[in-house]
């Protein structure tokens, strides 16, 4: 079964990024940060989701971000599935934090259940095709619009959702050029798929 050990962000001041993540969110070795200055501009293609217990937590991780100097881009607020916002780390990576519980169930932990990341596909069922073929089994698929992959025992989760409807869900315009600062640590190989994301295997 394929497997995402991390993923890394590419920053252009690496040692403020890995500040920042261990202050707001401190995803251990699920998250990396590397140097690159290399050329990008509005949105990168893809959202980092982080999916937890409970409204208070959402709350929690918001709060957190925005002290440790993240953007918010889409405030905590209830909807039919629960309750979510979107914000922005300074190194210009998108995060949405969710939870579809309605109400909280006890004090707020901490804790996160799954870390997400979302690529934005210009073509889902191209892309979905790519995936299996790099020995990834499909969990949930959605009329060509999404996919997600079933990975239980993977500190990341994978899916593919449209481009302009991932932009739309995380609240920022659809377009966007060059590097996507981001490079994908997993057992499946050295690759890049049709979007452009790459895999690495994952550093020591």
């Amino acid at each position: 079964m394929a497997s995402i050990e991390s993923v890394t962000l590419e920053a252009a001041e690496p040692a403020a990024a890995e500040k920042f993540y261990a202050d707001a969110f401190n995803l251990g070795t699920r998250l990396r940060v590397r140097a690159a200055e290399a050329p990008t501009s509005g949105f990168r293609g893809f959202t980092l989701s982080l999916t937890v217990p409970q409204p208070a937590t959402v709350h929690s991780l918001f709060e957190s971000a925005v002290k440790a100097g993240a953007t918010p881009v889409k405030p905590v607020k209830k909807s039919f599935w629960g309750y979510g916002g979107v914000v922005q780390a300074p190194d210009g990576t998108l995060w949405k934090l969710a939870t579809s519980a309605k109400k909280d169930t006890g004090p707020d932990t901490g804790q996160i259940d799954q870390v997400v990341l979302l690529l934005g596909a210009e073509d889902v069922s191209a892309g979905k095709k790519f995936y299996v073929g790099r020995g990834l089994t499909v969990g949930k698929s959605f009329a060509g619009k999404y996919v997600e992959f079933e990975m239980a025992s993977s500190p990341v989760k994978l899916a593919l959702y449209g481009r302009r409807a991932l932009a739309k869900d995380a609240g920022v315009a659809p377009e966007g050029s060059g590097s996507h600062r981001l490079v994908i640590g997993g057992d499946s190989g050295t690759f890049t798929d049709p979007d452009g994301f790459v895999w690495e295997a994952p550093a020591a």
